[in-house]
């Protein structure tokens, strides 16, 4: 077998990591922390860059100052085999093209760039180049669902070569893109792969595991002659490259990570209505006490912020100590608002807000579950301020857990779990719980 290339995947979102273990997650892109991830002893680790929180300019700025440090941390480790991924959204909601068109300006001469939507866990699939999500165990067209009509990130067409048209603004062509069908996986698409040059735009099919396992197989052995391949992903893809194996821990006995024997906190941001579901279900356990957050207190400047923190601690504490678990969560109604970045702009102050509450949590919790792609990456680089964490695999298809480092300054040894907004059935955040309590 040849020598496995270090995988280096820029996460728009820190939920990319759901599907392997055991690797670093990386909150910080200094070069020496970048080392730090070269250096590890797993093939991939993840650099968390949170770009779907930010606009263009700004994941324009972060993607840039990534991959310039990368370049200089790869050189003075020697590492001449690698792949990037630039991981985002399997329901196709990102910076694309603009985060691997900054990454192969960065980063040299690609042969070709993928675009693998494919996320089994998620009930993500794309089949003869059409990317359908699993709606109550109906392959639905993701153009057709929620998710295509994101106020930022919105989009027209699940047939990915037209996808592709129409986020390059017809810079690529539908009929430039190249399609890998099923029939061409199973077969082998060797021959195919070392032709590709230019950074040809390619769009990959994938129904089960096995399919991307077997076209892993193709492109670690052509990237192995020397062909250069960037990666515009969800997560299924990185489990056929990294090639893991099983999580130490099962997922059902993950509350073996725990640091005390007491419950834990739990903090809800995503709004989206699968999230909405899953809190509806877990606010009707006996045992869980929900503490609602009113998001439009920030449009009303006279109510005190400090007030709103500071009384979602004393309610925390007071559950606690009842024996009982708080679930922290923003209001549910969708607010409008005039532009993209004034949105965006909202949601880093709900974000703050929240983050001041993490912070503020009694120091012997048991764990910590956080909701939302966006409110997990903050949780950890703000939050918790970690530069790096160790990723232990996952307590649901979808959801991963990490553990902060033993010398954490508020929070040693404590597991977080990284739950998405758009993962598991209406009854996964109660499972989640039901693991860790």
């Amino acid at each position: 077998m040849t020598q496995q290339p270090k995988i280096i995947v820029l996460d728009d979102d820190p939920t990319g990591s759901q599907t392997v273990h055991s690797c670093l997650l990386l909150m910080k892109w200094d070069i020496d922390t970048l080392r730090d991830g070269l250096r590890d002893d797993a093939s991939i680790f993840f650099i968390l860059t949170n770009t779907r929180a930010l606009t263009p300019t700004e994941a324009q700025a972060v993607t840039r100052e990534v991959c310039h440090n990368l370049k200089q941390a790869l050189a003075l480790e020697n590492i001449k085999e690698y792949l990037v991924v630039s991981r985002s959204d399997s329901t196709l909601r990102g910076h694309y093209p603009l985060e691997t068109d900054v990454i192969a300006e960065e980063l040299g001469e690609f042969d070709a760039h993928f675009l693998i939507p494919a996320f089994f866990e998620g009930g993500r699939i794309t089949r003869d180049s059409i990317h359908y999500l699993l709606v109550n165990g109906v392959e639905t067209p993701v153009h057709q669902t929620e998710f295509a009509q994101d106020s930022v990130f919105g989009y027209q067409y699940s047939y990915l070569p037209d996808y592709v048209e129409e986020k390059t603004k017809g810079k690529i062509t539908a009929d430039k893109v190249e399609r890998f069908l099923l029939g061409d996986i199973r077969n082998g698409t060797q021959n195919r792969l070392r032709n590709l040059k230019h950074n040809q735009c390619v769009v990959v099919d994938g129904e089960n595991q096995q399919d991307l396992d077997k076209f892993a197989l193709d492109l670690l052995q052509i990237a192995s002659e020397g062909k250069k391949f960037l990666f515009r992903s969800a997560a299924s893809i990185l489990t056929s490259l990294a090639g893991l194996g099983k999580q130490p821990i099962e997922a059902e006995a993950m509350a073996k990570y725990k640091p005390t024997a007491k419950s834990g906190v739990i903090i809800v941001g995503s709004h989206v209505k699968k999230t909405t579901q899953q809190l509806k279900q877990l606010l009707q356990q006996s045992d869980i006490v929900g503490i609602e957050i009113d998001v439009t207190f920030l449009r009303d400047k006279l109510k005190s912020r400090d007030k709103i923190i500071n009384s979602a601690l004393d309610k925390i504490s007071e559950t606690l100590n009842n024996g009982k678990t708080p679930v922290v969560y923003t209001s549910r109604q969708e607010l409008s608002f005039p532009d993209i970045e004034t949105r965006l702009e909202f949601g880093k102050q709900v974000s703050a807000v929240l983050m001041d509450i993490v912070r503020g949590l009694p120091s012997d919790i048991g764990f910590l579950i956080s909701k939302g792609g966006i409110t997990s990456n903050d949780v950890l680089s703000d939050g918790l301020a970690l530069k790096e964490a160790r990723l232990l695999g996952q307590i649901l298809a979808g959801c991963s857990v990490i553990i902060t480092p033993n010398n954490h300054y508020l929070f040693p040894n404590l597991p977080v779990v990284l739950f998405p907004g758009n993962v598991g059935d209406e009854n996964a955040l109660v499972t989640a719980y039901k693991r860790l309590k």
